[in-house]
């Protein structure tokens, strides 16, 4: 029976790094496996994505209830089980002379991407440290002022003829992504399930705050912007010098979606003055190249977008540990938390906030936290 390693140990031989050393690098969330190889000198990283792994992602015209029936990754449009997302984005953004890393081979088939190592510079590591947070931080920015410049593609495409639909970040994904706070946060923090009228409550209270942010000249959202996701490339030029990893899941959404991904990291605290200096700073970016930039609009986005990320992100860091045994997530619990309620303090975000001190009181925010503790 061909095994996995087989089928890896084949793709390099046929790619011409056969010999080369392998080395296992730490995972993300997803079921996707990453290994460092080493070569006469040269380095590249085995991207390994078992096709079966996960369920299938979103066809391009499949209707909310056919997305529902498929699962998760179809409703949130996340790339799933495909490595073929990651492949054709890597591609449009080097067209626009980013530094996405280079496609050395591929195996779509399998479930193989053999990718330029962009090293292990990244920005998280580089400031735990010592290096100073704020020019960093300035040149993500940048990096998204460019990108959000250029009109997101119609189409994804690889070199093997493969062609599809962009699809939107849309209010479904969005919805089913809050949702995951009922599904795992509340019954591991309250101890039982969130009754149906909590549940409706909830959900409507989401689309309302969700369509009053939605408005604004869609960009290309990355979807996982920032400091574990971008490397310091000091012999690069401008914007190549900062690499971007983990864009597969990437969708065509709102301008705010990578900028608050990046100044409320779940991983790392970031400061409320810094997060605030990057928003200016990308303000006066796009108001200088758009007069018409609405600086109003982009807030109440970038408020709402923040909750929403972070609403998901607590459902999601409790579902890594309840499902998937890994007990280091609800250990962000705590910072999640003190984004969100930042993020609530909108105006507009004034009805999920008494929806949230009501239903999930704050001596029980944390609570998930101590339990793995």
């Amino acid at each position: 029976m061909t095994t996995r390693d087989d089928l890896a140990r084949a793709f390099l031989d046929a790619a011409g790094w056969g010999a080369a050393e392998r080395h296992k690098l730490a995972g993300d969330a997803s079921s996707r496996r990453y290994e460092r190889l080493s070569l006469n000198e040269q380095s590249a990283i085995l991207m390994d994505q078992p096709p079966g792994a996960e369920t299938a992602a979103c066809p391009p015209e499949a209707s909310p209830a056919e997305r529902r029936q498929l699962g998760y990754n179809a409703v949130a449009r996340l790339a799933g089980p495909d490595v073929r997302p990651f492949a054709a984005l890597a591609r449009h953004l080097r067209a626009l002379g980013l530094a996405a890393p280079e496609i050395l081979a591929a195996d779509y088939a399998n479930g193989f991407l053999l990718i330029e190592d962009l090293t292990d510079n990244l920005f998280a590591r580089m400031i735990e440290a010592g290096s100073a947070e704020g020019p960093l931080y300035e040149r993500a920015i940048d990096v998204l002022i460019a990108l959000h410049e250029t009109p997101p593609p119609t189409a994804l495409s690889t070199e093997d003829g493969w062609r599809q639909t962009f699809l939107s970040y849309d209010e479904e994904a969005l919805l089913i992504e809050t949702e995951l706070l009922l599904d795992w946060f509340v019954p591991a923090a309250l101890g039982s399930p969130a009754s149906p009228t909590m549940r409706d409550e909830f959900m409507g209270l989401w689309r309302e705050a969700l369509r009053s942010a939605a408005g604004g000249a869609p960009v290309l959202v990355l979807r996982d912007y920032h400091a574990e996701n971008l490397i310091w490339r000091p012999e690069g030029q401008g914007l190549q010098r900062i690499g971007l990893l983990d864009f597969q899941d990437g969708l065509i959404g709102s301008p705010a979606y990578d900028l608050v991904s990046l100044t409320e990291d779940a991983r790392r605290d970031v400061d409320p003055a810094l997060g605030e200096a990057m928003l200016v700073r990308y303000i006066a970016g796009r108001q200088a190249r758009d007069r018409g930039f609405d600086a109003d609009a982009f807030r109440l986005a970038a408020a709402v977008l923040a909750a929403q990320r972070n609403t998901k992100i607590l459902g999601i860091f409790t579902r890594l540990w309840k499902r998937d045994g890994k007990k280091r997530y609800p250990s962000y619990h705590p910072r999640l938390w003190r984004y969100l309620e930042r993020d609530l303090a909108h105006p507009a975000l004034k009805p999920l906030q008494m929806w949230l001190d009501r239903h999930i009181p704050a001596e029980s925010r944390n609570r998930v936290a101590a339990l793995v503790e």
